[in-house]
Formats: structure tokens, sequence, C-alpha cells
């Protein structure tokens, strides 16, 4: 067995952006929508409305995505004790999401305006200008971590709502009409707009008086949907009434999806890859020590014209530690001649 040592310029880092279809179904485009009859009726259902590709009732149903509608107030859900008005299902949803994504428990989240809404100021006491709007209620639509990989490939993301009249809103985020990325907190963002993969209509896609449609925050896998903003266009709103039932704004937007019938996305990895350049010179790796190569008991070659011409077929590649440790093996697409005229460049390309 020949050995040689790898220098520092035969390693090379890659990283490539990978895509994949986000559904159970395999299609990129979710059409149908269904419930679980337990889920709703569960502790959950207080709090969430699980969505998947078949009955959910089914042994093979599996959770799509989730719903569920935050409140800054508590409206929009009963309360756990009447003398607390404001504390219920919805304005936990909405200290859940404003903990997580605004990482102030005091911040608010708002919307932008036209081009100018990128702003991510997030203080409660802040003076905002009129390019942006507090949204202090909303629907959330929470992909199951198990549909995508490392997030969710902006572009991608085409969310379709009806309402009984027939009417219905298109909706994406705005990746692809701004230059600059913008943040909250720690997490990327995008408005999102009316329009399609990844562009807004004429004029960006904005409503006049309630800004974007929400917000759009590919990392974390979360959908924010501005209520009031939806409500403008569509004539589909949440109920922000005290003591509404507990789940009901959940299934407003269950039914606004099953009569827009699209729901598209696509979910996005970064593969980094490890290529290491295995260099093989005419002098190296022209002998073998497999026992058809060279006798075992005496260590002669068996075919004396091999002595000064010999001719061998790696078909393996193996890659050591200094402590002669095998630490990985790489098989070649077919056998290789070599020979002292000869000389290879392998390239094993290590994926994690």
């Amino acid at each position: 067995m020949s050995f040689k040592r790898l220098d520092p310029e035969d390693f090379v880092v890659s990283a490539d952006a990978v895509q994949g279809i986000a559904w159970s179904t395999g299609l990129p485009t979710l059409t149908n929508y269904f419930t679980s009859s337990a889920q709703v009726t569960g502790t959950s259902g207080d709090y969430y409305l699980s969505v998947y590709h078949v009955d959910g009732n089914l042994p093979q149903a599996e959770v799509q995505f989730d719903i569920a509608y935050g409140n800054k107030y508590g409206s929009g859900s009963t309360p756990y004790d009447g003398t607390y008005p404001n504390l219920s299902p919805s304005s936990t949803i909405y200290g859940q999401y404003r903990s997580m994504i605004l990482e102030d428990e005091n911040a608010i989240f708002i919307t932008g305006i036209g081009t100018t809404g990128q702003t991510t100021s997030k203080c409660g006491d802040v003076t905002f200008s009129s390019t942006v709007v507090e949204m202090d209620n909303f629907w959330v639509i929470s992909p199951d971590r198990a549909r995508y990989k490392q997030s969710i490939f902006p572009g991608t993301l085409n969310i379709s709502l009806g309402n009984s009249s027939g009417t219905t809103l298109s909706l994406t985020d705005n990746s692809n009409d701004v230059s600059v990325q913008t943040f909250i907190g720690s997490n990327r963002v995008f408005q999102i707009v009316e329009g399609s993969n990844g562009s807004g209509i004429a004029g960006g896609g904005y409503t006049s008086d309630s800004g974007s449609y929400g917000l759009f925050f590919p990392d974390i896998g979360t959908i924010m949907l501005n209520v009031d903003a939806i409500s403008s266009t569509l004539s589909v709103s949440a109920d922000t009434s005290a003591n509404v039932s507990n789940g009901s704004n959940n299934a407003i937007l269950y039914d606004s999806l099953r009569l827009g019938s699209l729901f598209t996305m696509n979910s996005s990895e970064t593969v980094t890859s490890d290529y290491v350049f295995i260099r093989s010179r005419n002098s190296e790796f022209n002998y073998s020590e497999n026992p058809s190569f060279i006798s075992g008991s005496t260590g002669d070659i068996i075919f004396s014209q091999f002595i000064n011409n010999p001719q061998v077929y790696p078909t393996t590649v193996g890659m050591y530690n200094d402590a002669n440790e095998l630490l990985a093996v790489a098989k070649l697409s077919r056998p290789l001649l070599k020979d002292f005229t000869k000389e290879s460049l392998i390239r094993v390309k290590l994926d994690f």
C-alpha cells in the first residue's frame, strides 16, 4: 500500500444552494387542505390548526403547515380567566412570536408601505413615520419543520386566498424587488405583497392604508399575514371581538386558503462540500500489493515484465490521518490505468 501526504492547496471548500419540493405530495404546489378532528378538538386546537395533505384522521396523514392567530390585546379568543380579559390564546400566540422574532417583550410588529417601508425599528415607545403601520393582530402560517431543510427559498412563495364571492388574492414575498436584505433581530425578513414569484404587482403590491400583507421570515419558516391588509382587499377578516371561541380565527384563514387553493414554496439548504485533489505523478502508485501482482510468500513480483514496466488499475482512494486510521473512502467511477508514462488527478468530494 502506498501513501502520499496531502498539501494545503489540495483542499478546496465550496458551498452550493440546493432547492427541493416542500410538500409531502411530491408536487411544488399544495392545492388540497384537510384537518384532523382530533387535533381541532384537542388542547392544541385552542392555539393552532394543523393542515394536512389528506384527511388528517388517516394513518398516512402528515402535517404540512399550521395556522395560528395572534392579537396584541388578547381579542379574538376566549380569556383564560374572565378577570384578565387581555390574557387569552391569541395574546399567547402574539407574545410567542414577539419573543422569537422581535426578541423584546415590549416590541411591536410593523409592516412597510410602498418601497420605503423597510424599517426594522421595533421599540414600543418609538414614534413611527407614515411609512410604516403597526400590525397588532395577524395570522401565522408555519410550515411543518419536516417540510423544509434549512430555510424556505425566497421568491418561491406563492399563496392564494379566496372568499365566498369567488374573489382571490395572490400573495408572494418581495425578494426580487429589493436590492438590500432587511433583518429584524437576527432574522431575514421580506414584505408579503400582492404578486407572484417574488415580485409585486405594479406599485409594489402594497395596500394603500394597511401596509404590506405581512412579513416573511424564510430562515425560521414563518409567514405572518396582516389581517387588516387582507380585510381591506379581500373582505376576509378575523373576529376581534371578546370571548370568541378559541380556534375560530384559525378556521377563517383555513377556509380562505381552501377557496384560494394554491400554496407554493420550495425548501432550500446550503450544502458545504470539501474537494480534495489527489495527484499521482508518473513515478507514484505504479505497483500493487494485490496477490495477483505480488507473491504473498516471497514478496516478489509475479510477472517479470511488470518489474520495469508495471501496469495497475487503481479503483479506490483511502484517506488516512497521521495515526494511520482510515477516515474516508472514495470509489472511482471506473478503474484507471496507471504506469510510468501516465499521471492522474482524482477529485474527491466530501459533502456534509
